[in-house]
């Protein structure tokens, strides 16, 4: 008696448990992740702007501190804090390093770390 048929087709249901789960979690590391690069093109714009500005290299390390904080609120940047901020300024020259780490949990004892390291150098030593 042959029952097997000759050509079978379709998925057996763990395996299509094993794919929804498979597409959950990565939907589920998207839906963790996104927010935190998005708040960092935030934080890249806001650098981006002051080394645009004309008169930064002018401005003391205080002054530059309150428009970053300034900009960082206005665009509710909370990943950022002042002791992430490094400025280094000799004479003309500005150097703004922006250096944090963002610690999201996932699920479960399970989270993932992002460092971001971002740098912005102005005029000339």
């Amino acid at each position: 008696m042959n029952s097997a048929p000759e050509r079978q087709q379709g998925l057996t249901f763990i395996s299509l448990v094993f794919t929804l789960a498979l597409i959950a979690f990565f939907a589920l590391l998207i839906l963790k992740l996104g927010p935190i690069y998005l708040d960092h093109s935030k934080v890249t714009n806001v650098l981006t702007e002051i080394e645009e500005s004309p008169d930064i290299e002018t401005k003391s390390e205080q002054e530059i501190r309150e428009t970053l904080n300034k900009r960082f609120n206005m665009n509710y940047v909370d990943n950022v804090t002042q002791d992430d901020i490094k400025i280094t300024k000799s004479g003309r020259y500005l150097k703004i390093v922006v250096e944090y780490e963002v610690v999201k949990k996932i699920a479960g004892n399970l989270s993932v770390l992002v460092n971001f390291n971002d740098v912005v150098e102005v005029g000339q030593e």
